[in-house]
């Protein structure tokens, strides 16, 4: 699992495939200076409900990765996340698309 730590106050942890492709997204956002939402359901475990978050280019944000391997990246993925990250509620943590088998 890594983490996500935002301004120093706040951590949430996400699978490191996850956590990767997330990073690209709010990474491409932020470089163009875009603040935006970001929201997940929570697990269970940790009390259920959901969080959001907003993100602005001023506010640091720290990844950390449990693996020193970088995952293969799902382009479908990356471009199903910026759907949602450029609509009204912000980037939403959806499930990961099934890629086409490669020929």
């Amino acid at each position: 699992m890594g983490t996500l730590t935002y301004d120093s106050t706040f951590a949430t942890e996400f699978d490191d495939r996850v956590l990767s492709h997330l990073q690209l997204v709010i990474g491409a956002k932020l470089r163009r200076g875009e603040s935006f939402h970001f929201g997940w359901k929570n697990e269970a475990t940790t009390g259920g409900g959901r969080t959001i978050i907003w993100l602005h280019p001023t506010v640091p944000l720290v990844y950390t990765f449990e693996s020193d391997g970088i995952p293969s990246i799902n382009r479908r993925w990356i471009d199903a996340l910026m759907e949602t990250a450029n609509g009204p509620a912000g980037l939403q943590l959806i499930s990961e698309p099934v890629q086409p088998a490669a020929p």
